[in-house]
């Protein structure tokens, strides 16, 4: 078992006040594979000293040092690649091939997004040819970190890279289901050699170190990406200091197929559901079908559905792996009840193991058909390989149930008529819409509207997150 009962506090590897073990349980079996230790107050308190006290050096060094340090950061991740795929195929049950080519890759590519961003970002400029005044961007100081276990090193690039760029300091808290691979991007930025205490890294639970981040009257900012329920939470603890906020919380997208959608739009969306075993807070996990091609949809839909495979994360292959924890794949399994007590048609799928494997959170691709609006399947964030066909008559039906929700964070539609595309992603009410499976470029920003949250990650705005605007008068 991996002993990882440690923190990266002050530039070291340090042990935490208290003996508090935990177990990070790999999902494909069930049993424990590592032991960290969830850290106290007192762990919190040590990193945000560390981390104040590094600030008043670290804000003062020069966008080319910063650039620099990167530079080297980016070196070595693309060194250790390997390993970063291995830990998080381990921790998050993602097959090999997903780890690898998906997850770490997007590390890499916001690595090198960032520092592209960087070297043509302005931290000061003049407002106007007519004005004596000064526009400064400044880094808004101590920064609380907390990331997911869906996407852990994505999420963990598009925080701790942009506070870096900006001359922030930082605590990062992982998530403690899927700790491993925060602590080797920790083991690389030692490597590096940033100055001890801009980086600094607290495992913890969300109950525990996550609302000592989050109401910490020395800590100027906190960046989360998790749950609605959590990003609540977490507002409610920063509102005494009025920190700033920024969250990226879950989503409930539409993929609107109308009949003039390409040949293989179905298809491509049920891929789309089931990669990364559904948990994605951005997945379209309601399909809305226009009814004349509604009966050959839902014909394509369980056919691809019942092609995907369900593996052990340890092969090779484009299969699906297991759901993270136990926690969730009951929540999953209840939900999929549910929608069979409601009355939606299972079409493919279900809540029995998939064949050949009788232990980890496995759950097979499954198809609701016969959905409506209401029912809970179509309402709540499911986080999982579960997917509702809803049919529709009409372009203003099918945009009203897409904003039916409490959710916008991504939503999806497939036409062929561009003019009906760009109006229909206008009056979507969402951070991000997708058109014919086009994928948004490196740079752009990524967050949601409503209860997906209220910040934006990526690019120029990722950065902007991490900065305070300030206005100088009499320039001239």
């Amino acid at each position: 078992m991996l002993d990882k009962r440690k923190f990266y506090i002050d530039g070291k590897w340090v042990n935490p006040y208290k003996k508090n073990d935990y177990e990070v349980i790999n999902p494909c079996n069930e049993d424990p594979f590592a032991v960290i230790s969830l850290g106290s107050k007192e762990d919190t308190d040590l990193a945000v000293k560390s981390a104040q006290i590094a600030f008043e050096t670290w804000k003062e060094t020069t966008k080319d040092e910063r650039i620099n340090y990167l530079e080297k950061l980016l070196s070595v991740y693309k060194k250790r690649f390997g390993e970063m795929a291995e830990a998080i195929s381990l921790e998050m049950g993602a097959p090999m091939d997903w780890s690898s080519d998906v997850q770490t890759a997007s590390g890499q590519a916001h690595l090198e997004d960032f520092i592209l961003r960087l070297k043509d970002f302005q931290f000061d400029e003049h407002f106007d040819k007519k004005s004596n005044n000064h526009i400064y961007y400044e880094p808004i100081g101590i920064c609380g970190l907390i990331t997911p276990w869906n996407w852990p090193i994505n999420q963990i690039a598009l925080k701790v890279v942009p506070a870096f760029a900006t001359g922030c300091t930082m605590i990062l808290k992982p998530s403690e289901i899927a700790p491993i691979s925060g602590m080797l991007f920790a083991e690389m930025i030692d490597e590096v050699g940033f100055p001890k205490g801009v980086f600094n890294l607290v495992n913890g639970d969300g109950a525990g170190v996550g609302s000592e981040i989050s109401s910490h009257p020395d800590i100027d900012m906190v960046s989360f990406t998790g749950s609605t329920r959590a990003g609540r939470l977490i507002s409610k603890n920063a509102a005494d200091t009025i920190k700033r906020v920024c969250l990226e919380l879950g989503g409930k997208g539409g993929n609107i197929v109308f009949a003039d959608s390409y040949k293989d739009a179905v298809r491509d969306g049920i891929r789309n559901v089931m990669s990364n075993s559904g948990q994605s807070c951005d997945a379209p996990t309601r399909m809305l079908v226009e009814k004349s091609i509604y009966e050959r949809a839902v014909k394509d839909a369980v056919d691809e559905a019942n092609k995907i495979q369900v593996n052990q994360a340890s092969k090779k292959g484009d299969h699906i792996g297991p759901v993270i924890s136990k926690t969730q794949y009951e929540k999953i399994i209840s939900l999929i009840e549910s929608g069979i007590s409601e009355g939606a048609t299972l079409a493919a799928g279900g809540p029995e193991l998939p064949d050949g494997l009788n232990k980890g959170y496995f759950i097979k691709p499954t198809i609701f058909t016969d959905v409506t609006n209401e029912m809970r399947i179509a309402k709540e964030e499911i986080f999982g390989p579960v997917l509702s066909i809803i049919p529709f008559d009409t372009e203003d039906e099918a945009i009203q149930i897409v904003n039916d929700t409490s959710y916008g964070l991504g939503n999806y539609l497939q036409t062929e008529d561009k003019a009906k595309a760009h109006r229909v992603a206008q009056k979507l009410r969402s951070g991000c819409v997708y058109i014919n499976g086009n994928a948004a470029d490196a740079g752009t920003p990524f967050g949601g509207y409503r209860q997906s949250g209220n910040g934006r990650e990526g690019g120029v705005w990722g950065l902007e997150e991490f900065l305070e605007v300030k206005t100088v008068t009499g320039w001239k």
